[in-house]
C-alpha cells in the first residue's frame, strides 16, 4: 500500500469513472469507415482526447470553421445517442461517496452536454464543478483542463492528484504540476508509464481514501 496526502482529487470521465469504451469505439469505428480511414487506428487516436482535435488532425485540408464543426457535431450527436453499455467502473460510485465535494473535481475531454448525459446514463450526479472540452481552448494533453480543474476548487494543481487512463491525460496531468495516478482500464502499463504517470493502479476500487481539515489521506493498492 502506497501512502499520499492531497488538496485535491482531478478525475477525467471515461475510463476513470464510467465505462463508455464500447459506445465510443462504435461511433469512431462508424465515422472511419465513412471517411475511409482505418478503425482501429482512428479509436486510438480518439481516446482521451477533444473529438474536434482527432477530426483535424484526420482531416488536415477540411475548412476549420464549416467542415470540422459539422463533424464534430455529428460525432457528438451520435455519441449522445448510443449509451448502450455506458456503466459505472467498479468502486467509484464508493470513492465518490467518501470525498468531501470540495475537495473534487472532474476535467473531461466530452462535451459538457455530452459528459452530463454519460454521468446521468451511468446513474451519477452532476457535479456542481466540472470542466469540459466546452471549458477550455486547448484540450488534453495540454494542461488547461486541470489547471482549471484545480482552480475551481480553489487549490493549485501541484497539490492535486489526477487520476486518469489514457496517455493525453497523464501528461496534461503533468503539465499541469499535478501528480497522476492512472487505471488500467483502457491502455497498457507501458503507454501510461511512457507519458509520466506517478502510480498505477486498476481502478477506483485500488483508491482507499479518507479526510481531515488538512486534506485527503490516500491509500493505494498496486497491481
Amino acid at each position: 500500500m502506497i501512502a499520499i496526502r492531497c488538496s485535491g482529487l482531478l478525475f477525467d470521465l471515461d475510463g476513470v469513472l464510467i465505462d463508455s469504451t464500447p459506445a465510443v469505439a462504435r461511433v469512431w469505428q462508424r465515422w472511419a469507415v465513412e471517411h475511409g480511414f482505418d478503425p482501429e487506428t482512428v479509436v486510438r487516436m480518439a481516446h482521451g482526447r477533444p473529438s474536434r482535435t482527432t477530426i483535424r488532425e484526420l482531416l488536415p485540408n477540411a475548412d476549420i470553421d464549416i467542415d470540422i464543426d459539422r463533424e464534430d457535431r455529428e460525432v457528438e450527436r451520435r455519441e449522445m445517442e448510443d449509451l448502450d453499455g455506458v456503466v459505472l467502473l467498479p468502486g467509484a460510485r464508493q470513492l465518490l461517496n467518501i470525498l468531501p465535494p470540495a475537495r473534487w473535481n472532474i476535467a473531461t475531454s466530452c462535451t459538457r452536454p455530452l459528459a452530463e448525459v454519460r454521468l446521468r446514463a451511468a446513474g451519477l450526479p452532476i457535479p456542481k464543478t466540472m470542466i469540459t472540452s466546452s471549458d477550455v481552448k486547448i484540450g488534453k494533453p495540454d494542461p488547461e483542463p486541470y489547471l482549471k480543474a484545480a482552480a475551481q476548487l480553489g487549490f493549485a494543481a501541484s497539490d492535486c492528484i489526477v487520476v486518469e487512463d489514457a496517455p493525453p491525460g497523464v501528461r496534461a496531468g503533468k503539465a499541469a504540476g499535478a501528480r497522476v495516478i492512472a487505471f488500467l482500464t483502457t491502455m497498457i502499463r507501458r503507454d501510461l508509464e511512457d507519458a509520466g504517470a506517478d502510480w498505477i493502479v486498476q481502478n477506483c476500487a485500488g483508491i482507499v481514501a479518507c479526510h481531515d481539515d488538512g486534506g485527503l489521506q490516500l491509500s493505494l493498492s498496486l497491481p
